[in-house]
This record gives structure tokens, C-alpha cells and sequence, in this order.
């Protein structure tokens, strides 16, 4: 395994093992404004939201790593405490890119990338019309990190106003997030998209109390079939089944071939009873795939 020490690495090379190692990271499309009313238009992809009550996202426009100066969206936000978080979908992911140029200041990185500006409700700085959501923000605090090549400072923006394209929403009014086609930064120049086809769920351990991997039997623990994510949903289960809920599933038709064909050979019946309970994990049925890697 490599080992840096990040006190050895220059603000180019930690730039770039951090933003490939953590990501994909949320993009904050930020519409600020300047005290004499120029407008500005930026992505950053050092963003989340840190709270639910109150609404709280932080941005982050860090110091240029080449030349250590400051971005206008930084300078804006401390004349102006307000901005506008627009969310970047597929359809407007190479226009946001082109607002990212550094246009000198004043240049309306609206009309650079072709955006409609749209009046926000209630805070200066216009909406992004293009944008599925967009977020109107009274900046709350900014804390400066560092004055070094790459140093970032946290806008906590606090949301006030919440307007949605409805065309993402579901039946219940709810954002759909197979419609909502997000994306996402990555290292360098790579991006991801979140579509229908590489969304998956993972059930929330909330309600009940996981056993934990630890309290599966060794043989199950040790399995050169199942992997960490296998063992992970066998784990949340909330109680180990009994000896008879176990022996209730052996003459199934797909155990009972298994048992047949390896009678005296417990090493392959382990293996492909576990490959079978594997093919039931990744159909969702977590309880019938313990029940059979504990025959």
C-alpha cells in the first residue's frame, strides 16, 4: 500500500489524490452577486448539506491552486450575503462546465454558457432556469481555512426558498431520482451520471438491531464465496432463524439438488450452497439465503 504524508505532497499533488480518492462529490452550481450588481456564475464540487433544521449546505471556493487568488464567488458572498444553489443535471453538465472558465470580473457567466437568468423570490442573485432544483440561500458565515495555494473557505449557506421542476417529481410529489439524472465530479476531468442503470438500494439498518457479521458462524464468516457486501446484508438480519426454520427449506427443489449431489463431500457443499445463497442475495431474499448458508 502507498503511504504519503501529506506534508511532503505540493498543493498540485494533494489536489489531485484527493479529488480522485473522494468523489463523486455533489456539484453546487452558485449564482452570487456582487455589491454594484454583477453577476457571477460558478460550479464547485467541495459541497453537501451538513443539516436538515435548519437547512444548512457549505460550499467551499478554495484558493487557486496555481497562483493562490481568490474566485469572485468568494468575493461576492462577502459583499452580498446571498446566493442561489442550483443543481446540475445531465442535460446542462457541459454548459456548467463552460460558466467554470475564469472570465474576468463582471463577465456574466449567464450569458457565456447560455443560461437563462431567472429573478429569485427572495434573495438577489437570479435562479438558473435549466437547473431540476434551485435552492435561494442567505449565507450565514464564511470561515477561511488557510491563505496557502488551495486553502478553502466555507460558505454555509442557509436555504430559505425551495423551487423543483415538477417534471422530476414522482406520483406522490416527491423527487424521482431515476428522473432527476444527476452527476457528479470526479478527479481531473472524469464525471459520473446517476442513471436507472447504476442505482441500487441498501436498506437502512433503523428500525431493527443487526446481529452483526460477527455473530454468523465461522464457516459463513470465513467464505471464500460471499463477499463483504454478502455478508453485510446477512448481518442485518435481526435474529438468527432456529433449527427448524433452517431444516423447513432443505427439500427445496434448488437446496435439495445441491445436498444430493455432494452427499459426503462437505467441502463442495458448503462452496455451492453458498454460491446458491448468494444467487438469493442478490435477489433480495436476505432470510432464505441465511437459512441455507446455515445448513
Amino acid at each position: 500500500m502507498l503511504t504519503l504524508k501529506t506534508s511532503d505532497l505540493s498543493a498540485v499533488q494533494l489536489q489531485d489524490y484527493l479529488q480522485y480518492a473522494i468523489a463523486p462529490r455533489p456539484i453546487c452550481f452558485a449564482s452570487t452577486i456582487d455589491s454594484e450588481g454583477h453577476v457571477n456564475l460558478s460550479p464547485f464540487s467541495f459541497f453537501n448539506m451538513f443539516s436538515t433544521k435548519p437547512p444548512i449546505c457549505i460550499f467551499s471556493p478554495a484558493r487557486r491552486v496555481r497562483d493562490n487568488t481568490t474566485k469572485h464567488t468568494l468575493e461576492n458572498v462577502l459583499q452580498v450575503k446571498e446566493c442561489v444553489i442550483n443543481i446540475v443535471n445531465y442535460d446542462m453538465v457541459q454548459q456548467m462546465s463552460l460558466a467554470s472558465t475564469e472570465y474576468a470580473k463582471g463577465v456574466n457567466e449567464f450569458e457565456k454558457a447560455g443560461f437563462t437568468m431567472l429573478k429569485s423570490e427572495i434573495v438577489s442573485p437570479p435562479r438558473v432556469a435549466e437547473a431540476p432544483v434551485q435552492f435561494e440561500c442567505v449565507i450565514n458565515e464564511v470561515i477561511p481555512l488557510g491563505e496557502n495555494h488551495g486553502a478553502g473557505n466555507l460558505v454555509l449557506a442557509e436555504i430559505k426558498l425551495i423551487h423543483i421542476n415538477e417534471q422530476i417529481l414522482d406520483e406522490n410529489g416527491k423527487i424521482d431520482q431515476q428522473k432527476i439524472d444527476l452527476v457528479a465530479r470526479l478527479g481531473g476531468d472524469w464525471y459520473c451520471r446517476v442513471t436507472s442503470e447504476n442505482l441500487f438500494k441498501v436498506a437502512k439498518p433503523l428500525t431493527t438491531l443487526g446481529i452483526g457479521i460477527d455473530s454468523l458462524p465461522k464457516s459463513v464468516r470465513l467464505s471464500t464465496v460471499l463477499t463483504g457486501n454478502d455478508l453485510g446484508k446477512l448481518g442485518n438480519v435481526e435474529k438468527l432463524p432456529n433449527i427448524e426454520e433452517v431444516d423447513s427449506i432443505i427439500n427445496l427443489p434448488a437446496v435439495k439438488e445441491v445436498l444430493d449431489a455432494t452427499i459426503g463431500d462437505a467441502f463442495n457443499r458448503e462452496r455451492e450452497l453458498h454460491e446458491l445463497a448468494k444467487v438469493y442475495l442478490s435477489s433480495g431474499d436476505i432470510e432464505l439465503a441465511l437459512k441455507i448458508v446455515l445448513i
